[in-house]
């Protein structure tokens, strides 16, 4: 699901990674799983493509759990801000899984 409102930057065909850029001025990467690009898009359903509106919540993508834990691949779902140097702060609101509409990280502007 989109952590917040803005622009998909990138939607891989594979629904592996998408990068968006936020209304706040947050870029935003997230990873669904590890190596799961070898899986070739099998599993995943992509909700979005370059240049959609995205709303807090919108879901990018679903996937099959199953077909990637019988990969071997972790579902381990990195969220990472690339323009973080562009902000004071940076830290996470909790750690480990989340559900979605839990808030993920606290991002701070500079003052």
């Amino acid at each position: 699901y989109a952590p917040g409102a803005g622009t998909v930057v990138a939607a891989q065909p594979t629904g592996h990674a998408f990068g968006l850029q936020l209304d706040n001025g947050v870029e935003v990467l997230i990873h669904v799983g590890i190596d799961t690009v070898n899986l070739k898009g099998e599993g995943f359903d992509v909700k979005v493509k370059n240049g959609d509106r995205v709303e807090t919540g919108t879901p990018l993508v679903t996937f099959d759990r199953a077909v990637i834990e019988k990969a071997g691949y972790p579902l381990i779902t990195p969220v990472i801000v690339l323009n973080g140097d562009a902000f004071d702060t940076v830290d996470p609101v909790k750690l480990g899984p989340v559900s979605h509409g839990e808030p993920l990280l606290d991002i701070q502007k500079k003052a």
